[in-house]
């Protein structure tokens, strides 16, 4: 039930934020052309950092007076902190990565030639956010600490890569989410990432839409939230199963392009142009 409240409390401030932000957003630095070559703008995941901060802020108020509506403030504070770090970093992509090479190559050939570029920024200063963040879990172990900091840091590029098409990364972030809550039978650890799947979903409508993108301030930040989602619920197995299988995937799309196998493969091409216009 925790889980289902966090979700839906996530819901309602996203929607408030839409509200409250998205016009301060509409801004000539933030404009971007999308794939039909029209205007839009980038980097509404925003919403759901400044979401996930007004509820945390108070729910803090609310349990220091004695009540807890939610639960799982410890794994809640641990997701924050990915939020927030990855949003911020996110963020410095959206705004000086335009036009640079994509991709764990185009990154690390840049920073061979001795130019760190935004996106190399997002590598780096993300997989140091992800080791933090899980130290904080589980201080002590350090090949654990490097295996999950991995995996979220994975999942938090993977979340980029799915933002390639308008609600993709939402609708990958849905259905992810609703396969964990199914896994471990909606453990409350849970919560902090419900709280910013909840505050995601509510720009589906209008990234369907295509009036707003996430851009990396937001795919970056649900990816990582459902890395650490992972981590707070899964046993050390199946977090090595996961860690493999993001490896994998953000290898490949150094030589695969997901769109062309989304777009060849009927049930998901059905799944992917759901809502979206024709």
């Amino acid at each position: 039930m925790n889980v289902a409240l966090a979700l839906a409390i996530g819901i309602v401030a996203g929607t408030v934020m839409v509200r409250l932000v998205l016009p301060t957003l509409t801004t000539p630095l933030l404009e971007r052309t999308n794939h039909r070559g029209a205007p839009i703008i980038t980097s509404a995941g925003l919403v759901v950092v400044l979401a996930v901060l007004a509820v945390e802020g108070s729910l803090g108020v609310v349990e220091a007076a004695g009540f807890d509506p939610v639960g799982g403030s410890v794994g809640r504070r641990l997701v924050v902190m990915a939020t927030v770090g990855f949003g911020l970093l996110g963020f410095i992509d959206d705004l000086l990565g335009a036009g640079e090479s994509g991709g764990f190559r185009g990154h690390l050939g840049a920073l061979a030639k001795g130019r760190l570029t935004s996106g190399g920024i997002k590598l780096f200063g993300g997989g140091a956010l992800a080791l933090a963040v899980m130290a904080a879990i589980q201080p002590g172990s350090i090949g654990r600490i490097l295996a999950d900091g991995a995996l979220v840091a994975l999942a938090a590029n993977l979340g980029n890569l799915m933002d390639r098409a308008p609600g993709r990364c939402l609708k990958v972030t849905a259905v992810t989410f609703a396969a964990l809550v199914v896994a471990v039978s909606a453990d409350p650890a849970l919560v902090g990432v419900a709280l910013v799947v909840g505050a995601s979903m509510s720009l589906l409508p209008a990234d369907l839409g295509e009036r707003l993108m996430l851009g990396d301030a937001g795919a970056n930040v649900v990816g990582a939230a459902i890395g650490v989602g992972v981590v707070l619920t899964s046993t050390p197995t199946a977090r090595n199963i996961v860690l493999v299988v993001l490896l994998v995937l953000n290898v490949l799309s150094e030589k695969v392009s997901y769109s062309r196998l989304i777009d060849s493969t009927p049930p998901l091409r059905a799944l992917d142009r759901l809502g979206r216009r024709s």
